[in-house]
């Protein structure tokens, strides 16, 4: 299975992960706004098609937007909408991202970049439930549900003055904040095996299993770039030629492994199996 186009799964025996994916699920059929956080890599994006998929309009559009990578004069067209004529460079009607979203939901990542102006008119678009294109004369209902994303604590950039306090309580109905993959030890040897077998397939390589050394690096390294960087270590390890040794011996080129405190042991899994969660490709 080639994950890169396939779609992706949420797999975790942790138990605030489990916590946090059943908050999930009870309360994706309903219309409130969900509010994720968490460390870049942890799976903010997944978790946000899973509560799509199960929502109560799954087959509706699933329609992403990274706030941070949109020039301020453009944010409020590829939000909202333009009308042909409304500003120079306007040659036609263009459909804005809640529109296009229509029953289905409009993910909002990295909210935290949003201009704070841009951030006053979302606020009445949440509360109105309605929209206004750029030169429009008159209101658009909509009927999205919203789901945004960051990266960066929202209290804290609403203490230092980079988010409106207002807006911040209006997305905060639903919050659920994701670990780290430093605190779901756990969860390692399970996603390790899974990346190494699936970029395996998608490369046609025949390779080893992790070897316990190789685990045990894997478990000791402090992951900063948490899941993400754990995928890319493992594809690397994959592609690396030639090579004829052992896994440990592959992945010491690439991680520099953490030592241990005295005493510590790696954690072990918990008695409960994992959770493997298939849901819709990212957009």
């Amino acid at each position: 299975m080639d994950i890169s186009t396939i779609g992706k799964e949420i797999i975790t025996r942790n138990r605030k992960f489990q916590d946090i994916l059943s908050r999930a699920r009870s309360v994706a059929p309903s219309t409130a706004t969900v509010l994720i956080q968490g460390e870049s890599g942890t799976g903010k994006e997944l978790l946000a098609a899973y509560v799509h998929h199960h929502s109560r309009n799954p087959q509706a559009p699933y329609v992403a937007l990274n706030c941070a990578a949109l020039p301020d004069t453009l944010a409020e067209s590829e939000l909202f909408g333009h009308e042909k004529g409304s500003f120079t460079g306007a040659i036609g009607r263009k459909i804005g991202k809640f529109e296009l979203a229509k029953k289905g939901t409009v993910v909002l990542d990295e909210i935290s970049e949003m201009p704070l102006p841009l951030q006053a008119k979302l606020l009445r678009v949440l509360q109105e439930k309605e929209i206004d294109r750029i030169g429009g004369t008159r209101p658009i209902p909509i009927d999205a549900r919203v789901i945004a994303i960051s990266n960066i604590d929202l209290k804290t950039a609403v203490t230092e003055g980079k988010f409106r306090q207002d807006l911040y309580y209006r997305i905060n109905v639903i919050p659920l904040t994701l670990p780290p993959l430093r605190e779901r030890k756990e969860d390692i040897s399970l996603l390790a095996e899974y990346f190494l077998k699936n970029y395996c397939l998608a490369n046609q390589k025949t390779i080893n299993e992790i070897d316990d050394i190789a685990m045990k690096m894997l478990i000791n390294y402090s992951w900063k770039g948490n899941i993400r960087e754990l995928e890319n270590t493992l594809e690397r390890a994959v592609l690396i030629q030639p090579f004829d040794g052992a896994m440990h011996q592959r992945l010491a080129e690439i991680v520099a492994p953490a030592t241990p405190r005295a005493g510590t042991r790696p954690a072990a899994a918990p008695p409960s199996g994992f959770v493997s969660c298939r849901h819709l490709p990212l957009t």
